[in-house]
């Protein structure tokens, strides 16, 4: 009786590992990953922010059903990156979910300061947006190996959830 070989099947790369890869070759420098970290989750909540903050329409149905605070520009961002990190990875979405929650409650609680006569959300976020913006630009230049614009764009798409793989590694949770 021949004993048959166990062939090991080899699952397929999923779009969500090859960004990851990609990255992970384009930004090694310990210096960058540092200023990722820091950085990159604040721009998400620069440019989340602003978005927030542009002015939407106050239809009428909305208004009688007190609908009209919970519905704003922000909301349909939510929805569109939910949405696009919920096609490539379902655990990492719902990482980048809570995120959003925790950064929704800090514009609404940057909101009720400038109803008290504090500075402009739009322009704290946009300040906040443009710092991290450009501290990520100045770590890119750290890597050894150039990197383009269009891998630079990438990695600020996919960043958020790349740092929350992370988490997910160090804890052994499947993503």
């Amino acid at each position: 009786m021949k004993q048959k070989k166990k062939v090991q099947e080899v699952e397929p790369k999923r779009p969500v590992d090859t960004y990851f890869e990609e990255l992970d070759t384009n930004f090694q420098d310990p210096t960058n990953r540092m200023i990722q970290i820091i950085f990159l989750p604040l721009l998400f909540f620069g440019v989340m922010g602003c978005i927030w903050m542009i002015p939407f329409p106050q239809f009428e149905f909305l208004v009688k059903l007190n609908w009209h605070t919970f519905l704003n520009w922000g909301s349909f961002f939510i929805a569109v990156v939910i949405y696009f990190y919920l096609k490539l990875s379902a655990t990492l979405s719902y990482a980048i979910l809570f995120s959003i929650g925790a950064m929704s409650y800090f514009i609404v609680q940057l909101e009720y300061v400038q109803k008290n006569g504090g500075p402009a959300v739009i322009w704290v976020c946009l300040a906040i947006a443009l710092l991290a913006l450009a501290a990520l630009y100045v770590g890119k230049g750290k890597e050894k190996k150039a990197i383009s614009g269009k891998q630079f764009l990438q990695f600020l798409l996919i960043g958020p959830i790349w740092l929350w793989h992370f988490v997910f590694q160090k804890f052994n949770i499947r993503y």
